[in-house]
């Protein structure tokens, strides 16, 4: 039996099936976000591994993950979390009420966020439980 080809994608259809805008793609590609095509200018095409790609990113992002951390998620680049603290150890944390029973809490520092990122986090999170 003879294997199916691998699907292949236009950039209109890759955008269909990601919901991402050509301009977004063409963005993630100069940043090294997402491969570059196969072939060449108007032969230009997208693989599944394309697609699986802009997936990966868009996951990433909707749960507040910056594209510099994305970027270095997807090179295999694995920050070392600082060890656990030890007994008596004081940390400041952030605790925010999301809706009714739901709490976040977090601690900016330990997570390498910087406050502009901890805030657009936050505002992601509340945007997400707020719709249901």
């Amino acid at each position: 039996m003879s294997e199916l080809p691998e699907p292949t994608f236009g950039i209109e259809e890759l955008c269909g099936l990601t919901g991402v805008t050509r301009r977004t793609v063409r963005f993630y590609t100069q940043k090294g976000l997402l491969d570059p095509p196969e072939g060449e200018r108007r032969g230009a095409y997208y693989t599944r591994r394309h697609l699986e790609q802009l997936l990966l990113i868009r996951k990433w992002q909707a749960a507040g993950v910056s594209l510099e951390r994305i970027g270095q998620l997807l090179r295999g680049e694995w920050v070392e979390l600082p060890p656990a603290p030890e007994p008596g150890t004081v940390e400041v944390w952030s605790r925010v009420t999301l809706r009714p029973g739901l709490e976040v809490h977090l601690e900016p520092g330990r997570l390498g966020l910087t406050p502009e990122e901890t805030r657009e986090l936050i505002q992601r999170l509340v945007a997400v439980t707020s719709q249901g």
